[in-house]
Protein backbone atom coordinates (compact mmCIF):
# COMPACT_ATOMS: atom_id res chain seq x y z
CA UNK A 1 0.00 0.00 0.00
CA UNK A 2 2.92 1.94 0.42
CA UNK A 3 3.83 2.62 -3.24
CA UNK A 4 0.24 3.20 -4.06
CA UNK A 5 0.31 6.55 -2.12
CA UNK A 6 3.73 7.96 -3.15
CA UNK A 7 3.35 6.62 -6.96
CA UNK A 8 -0.69 8.39 -6.54
CA UNK A 9 0.95 11.37 -4.76
CA UNK A 10 3.81 11.91 -7.50
CA UNK A 11 1.26 11.67 -10.31
CA UNK A 12 -0.58 14.34 -8.48
CA UNK A 13 2.42 16.86 -8.20
CA UNK A 14 3.18 15.74 -11.89
CA UNK A 15 -0.10 17.15 -12.86
CA UNK A 16 -0.61 19.77 -10.67
CA UNK A 17 2.81 21.49 -12.40
CA UNK A 18 1.54 20.80 -15.81
CA UNK A 19 -2.20 22.27 -14.96
CA UNK A 20 0.01 25.11 -12.83
CA UNK A 21 1.85 25.40 -16.26
CA UNK A 22 -0.88 25.57 -18.36
CA UNK A 23 -3.30 27.97 -16.45
CA UNK A 24 -0.25 30.83 -15.93
CA UNK A 25 0.43 30.22 -19.64
CA UNK A 26 -3.00 29.31 -21.23
CA UNK A 27 -5.75 30.65 -19.21
CA UNK A 28 -4.76 34.12 -19.30
CA UNK A 29 -7.12 36.22 -21.79
CA UNK A 30 -9.37 33.43 -22.25
CA UNK A 31 -10.92 33.27 -18.75
CA UNK A 32 -11.53 36.15 -16.40
CA UNK A 33 -8.70 36.76 -13.79
CA UNK A 34 -11.35 35.41 -11.23
CA UNK A 35 -11.82 32.00 -13.17
CA UNK A 36 -7.35 32.10 -13.33
CA UNK A 37 -7.29 32.76 -9.40
CA UNK A 38 -10.15 29.78 -9.43
CA UNK A 39 -7.93 27.56 -11.38
CA UNK A 40 -4.96 28.38 -9.21
CA UNK A 41 -6.70 27.29 -6.07
CA UNK A 42 -7.47 24.01 -7.43
CA UNK A 43 -3.85 23.53 -8.48
CA UNK A 44 -2.65 24.82 -5.21
CA UNK A 45 -4.97 22.36 -3.07
CA UNK A 46 -3.77 19.59 -5.43
CA UNK A 47 -0.21 20.38 -4.89
CA UNK A 48 -0.76 20.35 -0.90
CA UNK A 49 -2.97 17.10 -1.29
CA UNK A 50 -0.17 15.30 -3.43
CA UNK A 51 2.65 15.87 -0.90
CA UNK A 52 0.16 14.47 1.76
CA UNK A 53 -0.24 11.56 -0.21
CA UNK A 54 3.31 11.09 -0.13
CA UNK A 55 3.68 11.48 3.72
CA UNK A 56 0.97 8.70 3.71
CA UNK A 57 2.83 6.17 1.98
CA UNK A 58 5.97 6.96 4.08
CA UNK A 59 4.07 6.43 6.96
CA UNK A 60 2.31 3.53 5.97
CA UNK A 61 5.68 2.05 5.12
CA UNK A 62 6.25 2.67 8.71
CA UNK A 63 3.23 0.28 9.66
CA UNK A 64 1.37 3.66 11.24
CA UNK A 65 -1.83 1.65 10.74
CA UNK A 66 -4.78 0.96 8.64
CA UNK A 67 -6.64 4.64 9.09
CA UNK A 68 -3.64 5.63 6.59
CA UNK A 69 -5.08 3.76 3.81
CA UNK A 70 -8.28 5.27 4.71
CA UNK A 71 -6.80 9.35 4.93
CA UNK A 72 -4.90 8.57 1.29
CA UNK A 73 -8.14 7.74 -0.26
CA UNK A 74 -9.92 10.94 1.39
CA UNK A 75 -6.41 13.01 0.03
CA UNK A 76 -7.15 11.37 -3.43
CA UNK A 77 -11.14 11.41 -3.48
CA UNK A 78 -10.38 15.30 -2.27
CA UNK A 79 -8.41 16.05 -5.09
CA UNK A 80 -10.71 15.05 -7.83
CA UNK A 81 -13.46 16.64 -6.40
CA UNK A 82 -12.19 19.52 -5.01
CA UNK A 83 -9.20 20.56 -7.73
CA UNK A 84 -11.35 18.39 -10.52
CA UNK A 85 -14.49 20.53 -9.82
CA UNK A 86 -12.63 23.81 -10.01
CA UNK A 87 -10.78 22.92 -13.17
CA UNK A 88 -13.97 21.91 -14.91
CA UNK A 89 -15.87 24.99 -13.65
CA UNK A 90 -13.40 27.27 -15.37
CA UNK A 91 -12.84 25.32 -18.82
CA UNK A 92 -16.59 24.90 -19.15
CA UNK A 93 -17.82 27.99 -17.52
CA UNK A 94 -20.09 25.91 -15.57
CA UNK A 95 -20.89 27.58 -12.31
CA UNK A 96 -23.09 24.85 -10.81
CA UNK A 97 -20.05 22.69 -10.06
CA UNK A 98 -19.36 25.15 -7.06
CA UNK A 99 -21.99 23.38 -5.24
CA UNK A 100 -19.59 20.18 -5.43
CA UNK A 101 -16.48 21.87 -4.66
CA UNK A 102 -17.06 21.73 -0.69
CA UNK A 103 -17.16 17.95 -0.66
CA UNK A 104 -13.64 17.60 -1.80
CA UNK A 105 -13.01 20.14 0.84
CA UNK A 106 -14.64 17.81 3.73
CA UNK A 107 -12.49 14.89 2.00
CA UNK A 108 -9.25 16.86 2.82
CA UNK A 109 -10.47 17.33 6.57
CA UNK A 110 -11.12 13.68 7.00
CA UNK A 111 -8.15 12.36 5.44
CA UNK A 112 -6.09 15.11 7.39
CA UNK A 113 -7.95 13.68 10.80
CA UNK A 114 -7.46 10.27 9.92
CA UNK A 115 -3.66 10.80 9.50
CA UNK A 116 -3.41 12.61 13.09
CA UNK A 117 -5.71 9.93 14.50
CA UNK A 118 -2.95 7.25 13.00
CA UNK A 119 -0.20 9.63 13.91
CA UNK A 120 -1.18 9.98 17.81
CA UNK A 121 -2.74 6.16 17.90
CA UNK A 122 -1.02 4.10 15.65
CA UNK A 123 -4.23 2.79 13.85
Amino acid sequence: MPRLFVGLGAIAALLGVALGAFGAHGLEGRVSPGRVETFRTGVAYQMYHALALLVVGWAAAQGWGPSLHWAGYCFVAGIVIFSGSLYVLVLSDTGWLGAITPLGGVSFIAGWALLAWAAFTGG
